[in-house]
């Protein structure tokens, strides 16, 4: 196996890559692999990339639920428990496709998968499921199927555990156990399949030390900024970023023209603007009402903060368009 291509170019563009996802990670609690994977599949395969961004997320999401607090862990292992054991399936049969498919095709599936989730998130979805336990099992599998193929969940989780209604810490707590159990389960899936070789490791050894410090950077920002003002900017940035691969992948796999893929991304630049425009149109209105209404969306993936408390995080229908 030839050498992993590490020049300096490339040693930067990852550390500065994995410092900006560690920080929207330690903010959020998620979002490390939405963040960089989709320009990390830019340069290396998936093949080279998901091990190392496995194994490191393991260490990232054993911090996160530590920091989550034993109070709120004990207060949502019930609900989280039917997501794990449901992981199980979906992680061991993405574990086989990322050792089978081309990289073009994952790098798609990567790119069109996740591309509605993070706008759906930037839009301040919300739906609430009354059978959680009946549709976290379908989840569960989802989540484990794509976490194997892409090394990204926090997505799909987050919608999920956004659209119940958790407090802010809860919420936190809910998406540790989920990612701490899918990291896991792939690195064990990944050792037995044979996937972790010296390319991803020396891969690994690029992103890690950012991370000591992008985490406690992120963890300091979320005391400082209204949580969903974080999470929603950061969703923004996200989208953009997928909607850029996915611009540069349609034309190699699928023969589409150049200026129709530039066309999806400017489309993509429009709507992720739009959505974050009216957030940030909307929420002085909310937040300078009578009743001292919470910041839209009321810190969902976020601690406590001036707008965001420990209470009820979602204020109503009515802060939502």
């Amino acid at each position: 196996m030839a050498a992993l291509d590490l020049s300096f170019g490339v040693i930067a563009f990852f550390a500065v890559l994995s410092l900006a996802a560690s920080i929207v990670n330690g903010g959020l609690g998620y979002g490390y692999s939405s963040l960089s994977t989709p320009l990390a599949l830019l340069v290396f395969a998936n093949r080279i990339v998901n091990p190392a961004y496995v194994l490191l997320e393991a260490g990232i999401n054993t911090l996160m639920l530590f920091r989550s607090g034993g109070s709120n862990v004990r207060a949502t292992y019930r609900r989280a428990l039917p997501v794990v054991l449901s992981l199980v399936p979906g992680v061991v049969l993405g574990s086989v496709v990322v050792s089978e498919v081309a990289p073009e095709w994952v790098r798609f599936g990567v790119y069109a998968t996740i591309l509605p989730l993070i706008l759906l998130q930037a839009a301040g979805f919300r739906r609430p499921l009354k059978g959680e336990t009946s549709a976290a099992v379908p989840v569960g599998v989802g989540v484990g199927l794509m976490y194997s193929i892409t090394t990204i969940s926090g997505p799909p989780i987050a919608l999920f555990w956004n659209n119940q209604g958790l407090k802010p810490r809860e919420f936190k707590a809910a998406v540790a156990q989920v990612r701490i159990a899918e990291s896991y389960l792939a690195c064990l899936s990944y050792y037995l399949l044979g996937l972790f070789g010296a390319q991803s490791l020396s891969l690994f050894k690029v992103i890690a030390p950012p991370v000591l410090v992008g985490v406690p950077v992120g963890m300091f920002v979320a005391t400082m900024v209204a949580a969903e003002t974080f999470r929603r900017v950061c969703m923004a940035f996200d989208a953009g970023i997928v909607g850029y691969g996915l611009s540069v992948v349609l034309p190699t796999l699928l023969g589409v023209g150049a200026a129709v893929a530039q066309s999806l991304f400017v489309a993509v630049l429009a709507v992720d603007a739009g959505l974050l425009y009216r957030y940030l149109k909307e929420r002085p209105m909310v937040a300078a009402g009578a009743t001292g209404a919470l910041d839209p969306g009321g810190g969902l993936a976020g601690g406590s903060t001036p707008d965001a408390g420990e209470g009820d995080p979602h204020p109503g229908p009515e802060t939502y368009s």
